[in-house]
């Protein structure tokens, strides 16, 4: 289910024949991580991109021994260290899950490979990157101009379910740039 799953979200980027496809499956490997595990840690290189078939993760980096959340992913999403990953450099992210957590991945040198055995797979890169690039554009955006309420309405609407419903609110809270007691005033308020 897990490979059917990853294998529908590429091809709606891009259309793969059959051969493509099972070249693109024998590339990604399966793991499996248990709640508050960590896929990196701060200081490793980022080696793999990670495609959610089930659970919960974040990525934070620490500030003066403070978590600041920066992405939350869940089903069906992709996660990594971009940055590390696309530099193979440390990382001064980690990557932790929230809840048991099944992925499949990609290494870097796979990715390598794919971009040279399949020229669709270059479309596929560059949307991730996009991707990426959007999520952290709009988020730096909402931290520096939305008001607090406004900024917890939006993410209501945006996150999936699964990520409002199953997240611990400390790191909702710090996702969007707030302490605790502000985003619990918040959904008092809004109650």
């Amino acid at each position: 289910m897990g490979y059917d799953n990853l294998i529908k979200q590429i091809l709606a980027f891009v259309q793969l024949t059959n051969a493509e496809i099972e070249i693109i499956r024998s590339k990604f490997r399966s793991n499996k991580y248990k709640q508050k595990e960590y896929v990196l840690i701060a200081g490793e290189i980022s080696t793999d991109i990670h495609f959610i078939v089930n659970g919960l993760v974040r990525v934070f980096y620490l500030n003066n021994g403070k978590e600041t959340n920066t992405y939350l992913a869940c089903d069906n999403g992709f996660v990594s260290s971009y940055s590390s990953f696309i530099h193979q450099g440390k990382s001064i992210e980690n990557i932790q899950c929230i809840e048991n957590t099944e992925t499949l991945s990609i290494s870097f040198k796979d990715m390598q490979e794919l971009y040279s055995l399949i020229s669709q797979w270059e479309k596929v890169g560059r949307i991730l990157a996009e991707q990426n690039f959007l999520c952290v554009s709009d988020r730096l955006l909402k931290l520096q101009s939305i008001p607090a309420k406004e900024k917890y309405l939006k993410f209501l609407k945006t996150a999936s379910d699964k990520i409002v419903q199953r997240t611990p609110l400390i790191h909702i809270a710090s996702f969007l740039g707030m302490e605790p007691e502000s985003l619990s005033r918040i959904r008092k308020s809004i109650s």
